[in-house]
């Protein structure tokens, strides 16, 4: 059996929630052998953050957690701190998010966990960063507000909103996950290991791409826009006779292919909308006169028609009918991780030499704790697979 490209990387996953864990089932997917340091009893977070529920527990957990191994360590109990210490030790990579500070008094920080491992790569998640805002506590939430995306998200004169799904910490866990790779190639080639440092407010900034390069370029805050582009017309979702549909010309030669599946050839000649800073300068004269044709077919109807005349649209999916069109594509979007969990959305890189990653099981709590004692324990003891059996050690 092909092996996947990480494999053999052990990876210590001391942090909780969702840009950690995220981070660290990526690398997991990618065949690293990812232990997951939880407290007894409760464990990480998001085992109680329901509904929804699945057989196993909270869906919310299993979304971020699949293929790894859960221990119970109590820092604060001298023989779990000693097995702590030992699996820092012994590993590759480890990924914490504690609040600034508070693992050196458990000798597990990163200055302490380099004498135990020169070789480590010791990977901070925070909210703010490590310097004037260590103190401050970071959720996805707080940040997407302070971070400028909710200023920019959702219909001009309404309240700012958040995005649909926690996106900074998913974006700053592919950032860690990314940093991680790159600490890895450079220890393979010095055999040094370092500390890499992540935040959400860097990882959103950095993410904000145009609209953030606007602001620098102009000195002036993009504003909400709704479903429209800044700087492109149409991009944008317009009204058919049923429903929305978004639509997407990022050319001159792409709006006049539009104009001709719409009927509205001369539209493409008019000076008004003869390039696309005249579109985005004169859009609402623009919309109006493409929603006066698209409002006498069904959305349906116009995304066959305009997708055969090489116009990218569609209709606005639910995530039901997200998942159903990349299943009719061959994109082959779910993965079974067995064992009785719910089925999930498949980590996204297929590689040539080792195809899409599979999956085992989101651990339950403690789940592997006396199996991996043992490995640490005795160097010479190999951890056996993850077991798709449900069992509590």
């Amino acid at each position: 059996m092909e092996t996947l490209p990480l494999d053999g990387v052990v990876v210590a996953d001391f942090s909780r929630v969702l840009a950690g864990p995220y981070a660290t089932m990526l690398l997991a997917d990618m065949g690293a052998t990812v232990i997951k340091v939880e407290r007894p009893g409760s464990g990480d977070d998001t085992r109680s953050w329901g509904p929804p529920w699945t057989e196993q527990g909270s869906a919310y957990f299993e979304s971020v957690n699949r293929s790894k191994r859960s221990i119970n360590l109590d820092l604060g109990d001298e023989q779990d701190l000693r097995a702590a210490r030992e699996l820092v030790a012994r590993a590759d990579v480890l990924v914490e998010n504690f609040k600034a500070g508070s693992l050196a008094k458990h000798g597990l920080d990163w200055e302490s966990a380099r004498e135990l491992n020169p070789g480590l790569i010791y990977t901070s998640i925070s909210g703010f960063g490590s310097k004037g805002g260590a103190e401050l506590p970071g959720y996805d939430f707080v940040v997407q507000a302070l971070g400028g995306l909710m200023s920019i998200t959702g219909e001009p004169g309404r309240q700012p909103m958040k995005v649909g799904v926690a996106v900074v910490d998913v974006l700053t866990g592919k950032d860690a996950a990314m940093g991680i790779l790159a600490a890895l190639r450079h220890r393979d080639r010095t055999g040094r290991g370092q500390h890499v440092e992540v935040n959400l407010l860097s990882s959103l900034l950095g993410s904000l791409a145009n609209q953030t390069s606007s602001l620098l370029a102009t000195g002036a805050s993009p504003q909400r826009m709704g479903n429209r582009h800044p700087s492109i017309a149409p991009y944008e979702t317009l009204r058919c006779e049923d429903a929305l549909l978004a639509v997407a010309v990022g050319n001159d030669a792409q709006f006049r292919a539009l104009c001709q599946a719409l009927g509205l050839v001369s539209l493409a000649d008019d000076e008004r909308f003869a390039t696309n800073a005249q579109r985005v300068a004169n859009r609402e004269e623009l919309v109006r006169s493409l929603e006066n044709v698209l409002g006498a077919r069904t959305a349906a109807d116009w995304q066959r028609r305009l997708t055969s005349a090489g116009i990218a649209c569609g209709q606005v999916n639910d995530l039901a009918g997200a998942v159903h069109l990349a299943e009719t594509l061959g994109l082959e979007p779910i993965v079974e991780p067995g064992g009785g969990a719910a089925v999930q959305i498949r980590n996204p890189i297929d590689f040539s030499e080792h195809g899409s990653a599979g999956a085992s099981p989101p651990p339950q709590l403690g789940e592997h704790t006396k199996e991996v004692l043992g490995w640490l324990e005795d160097p010479e003891q190999p951890l056996p697979p993850i077991s798709s059996r449900r069992s509590t050690q």
